[in-house]
């Protein structure tokens, strides 16, 4: 290995270890959320959890697409002027600002109408329409901090950008329990701890402002279309990654509804949040690769930029392999923190759940980074069809059919069929558009 082999892997480490320690502790506060509310509000809070899940999934998914989108755009732009960069970041902002407004909106008016859209009823409307309204009204400030996490990490600062995501995760840890437990605030304490904890990392990434470090800043600039699309469509496949997820929450509490009823959504919350922490990690590698990958393709580097992206699938690979191996000899002791009331027909569906769900991570890791890194080195339709095909294309008719041939098996095994399709077609999305955009393949 060439000396500067070995000092694009050492940066790539940095980036990404910081990048999935941050992401790891998001991973936390996640499933903080989902044990305190199992435990402070029961089955039916844990239902109402899950069903508000996908409008968090939306909101985090637009405020990706907008800061992975813009700060990839930054990061091969920083061999040009300071001005060019400020505009970038500039738009991006504002089309963050833009974005949040109707989920605000909706906390502010609609949040019941929401709630029933998203298949509340009778039994846990008023949970969900508690948690909803309370998280929505904190719009401003996700957008916010996922598009500043992003340009951190582009602007040479990403052990910041670990400290602000684990600060907010921590807080958010603490306040879930201060408030569902001491306080008894139920669902309210809960949508409120997680909506301070990016309040919480905004204030530790302004320490990169008042310290002087910042690249970027926002600056009065005339708006740019052409600007603001290429900021959404090199961001457009974290968005569809997020969006799938909560499309495909939202169709699987459907069929598991009425396959299973409320327990089947509840043991799919248990699932899909225990899943979310592994993707999470994922997105941790995709996330912290990114700038490194962005910076040698921009240099020209295009055999440097194929080694980062080989390092990132081995990274996501080894994550995948140990938590199918932990999933798999440890799914009834996981499952029974999350069942207060000892329901047996939750722990049968949600260990079941585990065992068959989890075989999908290998897979879903490759087409996430994948997904990730085509849109890094400027091939956004590579990168957004990977992500359509694998969240929503593919996912939601194999749900549907192996749901009516298997029941609520079915709808576990869905997961990894979908994924292991779209690996499998990742050669011929390579080939597709190799003539398209620029000369860059994974598999060189």
């Amino acid at each position: 290995m060439t000396k500067e082999n070995r000092g694009t892997l050492t940066v790539f480490a940095t980036y990404v270890t910081s990048n999935i320690l941050g992401m790891i502790g998001l991973s936390c506060y996640i499933l903080a959320d989902t044990f305190f509310i199992a435990r402070g509000c029961g089955a039916a809070g844990l239902t109402a959890l899950n069903l508000a899940l996908p409008a968090y999934s939306l909101m985090h998914g637009l405020g990706l697409m907008v800061g992975m989108g813009g700060a990839t755009r930054y990061a091969i732009a920083q061999a040009g002027d300071r001005t060019a960069r400020q505009n970038v970041f500039s738009h991006a902002l504002f089309l963050a600002a833009l974005m949040s407004v109707p989920f605000l909106a909706a906390g502010l008016a609609a949040p019941r109408p929401f709630a029933a859209l998203l298949g509340a009823d009778g039994a846990v409307i008023g949970m969900t329409v508690e948690y909803l309204r309370t998280l929505l009204l904190f719009a401003p400030a996700y957008f916010l901090n996922n598009l500043v996490l992003a340009f951190l990490r582009n602007d040479g600062a990403p052990r910041l950008a670990m400290a602000a995501m684990l600060s907010g995760s921590i807080a958010n840890i603490f306040l879930d329990y201060l408030f569902i437990f001491p306080l008894g605030m139920g669902m309210f304490g809960a949508a409120l701890a997680t909506g301070i904890a990016p309040c919480i990392g905004l204030a530790v990434q302004s320490l990169h402002f008042l310290r002087g470090k910042n690249g970027f800043s926002p600056r009065r600039t005339l708006p740019d279309v052409r600007q603001a699309l290429g900021i959404l469509s090199l961001g457009a496949s974290s968005f569809v990654l997020e969006l799938s997820s909560g499309v495909v929450l939202l169709t699987f509490n459907m069929l598991l509804l009425r396959i299973s009823g409320n327990v089947g959504v509840a043991a799919y919350g248990v699932v899909a949040n225990i899943a979310l922490v592994v993707i999470a990690l994922f997105t941790g590698v995709a996330q912290g690769m990114q700038p490194v990958l962005s910076g040698c393709f921009s240099r020209g580097e295009h055999g440097s930029a194929a080694l980062v992206y080989r390092a990132a699938v081995v990274t996501a690979l080894v994550l995948a392999a140990a938590a199918w191996l932990l999933g798999s000899l440890f799914a009834g002791p996981v499952v029974s923190l999350f069942n207060r009331e000892g329901d047996r027909e939750l722990a049968r569906l949600a260990v079941s759940g585990i065992r068959i769900y989890f075989v999908s991570f290998p897979f879903a890791g490759i087409n996430i980074v994948t997904a990730a890194a085509m849109s890094a080195v400027v091939r956004p339709r590579e990168g957004f069809l990977i992500s359509i095909l694998r969240g929503l294309v593919v996912m939601l008719p194999m749900a549907a059919g192996l749901a009516a041939l298997f029941g609520t098996a079915g709808v576990w095994a869905s997961v990894p069929a979908a994924e292991a399709v779209v690996l499998l077609l990742l050669p011929l999305i390579f080939r597709m558009g190799s003539k398209a955009g620029p000369d860059f393949s994974p598999l060189d």
